[in-house]
């Protein structure tokens, strides 16, 4: 098996980034500079025509989507755990993922690069602030979720095992402090994710994306 994993630093390709590392299998991690636009040039967008991170490339064939992709890790390394294989507990496991990704990720991006949804500065001005709002009620839901596995003695959000939710729980909150969410808002989410960059294998994907976790300007 050949891996390779295209990733920026910082980005939600965190997650799989952090799940082969766990994997202890021999991947190639291959940075993509998102700030130098990498991700549009011709060689990368023969990779992944959407121009796009994360992409795990198995083999020589490409998978693109986080979704996608963990579901992919997961049966690649069924040994791990990293989603529930009972079918009620998978299920919402992979709700609470998709969840992620495709309602609290997008809503950071209205803020970090509200450009891609309008070329008028007055609407790009008025949807970081609004969207700063929606993202802190998120990460207030997604507190909950992290009290609620709690009360349950689980481990992690989806369970015993240490798995996807739990990545993404470090990029979206980290991603808070960058939209001025300061951790002092969120304090139960903030204490789980210190124990998440703790584990030693997100240690090691920390240290090799060069990642601060509190991007608060006073941090």
């Amino acid at each position: 098996m050949s891996l390779q994993l295209y990733f920026a630093p910082g980005a939600c390709s965190f997650v799989p980034h952090v799940l082969l590392e766990m994997s202890g299998a021999p991947f190639e991690p291959c940075m993509v500079k998102l700030h130098k636009g990498e991700q549009n040039s011709d060689d990368y967008k023969a990779i992944n025509p959407r121009g796009q991170v994360p992409v795990l490339v198995n083999n020589g064939q490409a998978v693109t989507q986080i979704v996608a992709i963990v579901l992919h890790l997961d049966q690649l390394f069924p040994e791990l755990g990293f989603l529930p294989t009972e079918p009620l507990a998978r299920a919402r496991a992979i709700s609470t993922l998709a969840w992620m990704n495709n309602t609290v990720h997008p809503t950071f991006t209205h803020i970090f690069m509200p450009q891609k949804f309008s070329d008028q500065p007055e609407v790009q001005a008025a949807l970081k602030p609004y969207n700063i709002q929606l993202f802190r009620s998120m990460l207030g839901e997604l507190q909950s979720l992290v009290s609620q596995a709690a009360d349950s003695s689980q481990a992690w959000l989806s369970g015993a095992h240490f798995g996807p939710l739990d990545a993404y729980a470090l990029t979206l909150t980290r991603w808070g402090t960058i939209a001025g969410i300061a951790p002092k808002e969120h304090p139960v989410l903030w204490t789980f994710v210190g124990k998440v960059a703790a584990h030693p294998a997100v240690a090691r994907v920390m240290e090799r994306e060069r990642l601060q976790l509190d991007m608060s300007p006073t941090a």
